[in-house]
């Protein structure tokens, strides 16, 4: 990819805390006939399951992106800083079910070498592919203030378990 340097999962430099919780990310789906959708995250994870490197993302059913978690196999977890706040806010306050985020915001998407999606603003792209998931339940929660206060609703997330195949940083 140009402009970007792979390295493996383990040289990933930075606060993961930060990234995710501070700075954000934007989840980008791509389903199984090429179509793709981002999301704005602020929750998830990046950790070892199964001897691999993965990522912990989680997807409410209401969001566009969810057909695409379902459908395909593939996200990118792409990390901008803190100077693309504002682009960040638009992708997780608007749906593509009524905009076009990409053009609204001005990113560039680019094809990881493994064919996920990403955008060429982020300073690291995480490309993934699907191991696991399943639909958080409600029986689940051993603290009912937690899942009172995050789903009033009960609209809960599904939970995906991605194995890191492509750990790429702006040069």
């Amino acid at each position: 990819m140009e402009g970007y340097k792979k390295i493996a999962p383990t040289e990933l430099s930075g606060n993961v805390f930060h990234m995710i919780g501070d700075e954000w990310m934007l989840v980008t789906a791509s389903d199984k006939e090429g179509g793709y959708n981002t999301m704005t995250a602020s929750w998830g994870g990046i950790g070892v399951l199964w001897g691999e490197p993965v990522a912990f993302v989680f997807v409410r059913p209401q969001r566009y992106t969810h057909g695409f978690t379902e459908s395909g196999d593939r996200v990118t977890l792409s990390f901008f800083g803190g100077e693309y706040k504002r682009e960040l806010s638009y992708c997780g306050t608007k749906s593509g079910r009524d905009t076009d985020k990409v053009a609204d915001t001005g990113l560039s998407p680019v094809k990881t070498d493994e064919g996920s999606v990403g955008f060429s603003q982020a300073t690291v792209i995480l490309s993934c592919r699907k191991l696991y998931s399943d639909r958080l339940h409600e029986a689940g929660f051993t603290d009912e203030a937690v899942r009172a206060a995050s789903y009033p609703g009960r609209d809960y997330h599904t939970a995906y378990v991605y194995k890191i195949e492509g750990v790429y940083v702006k040069e």
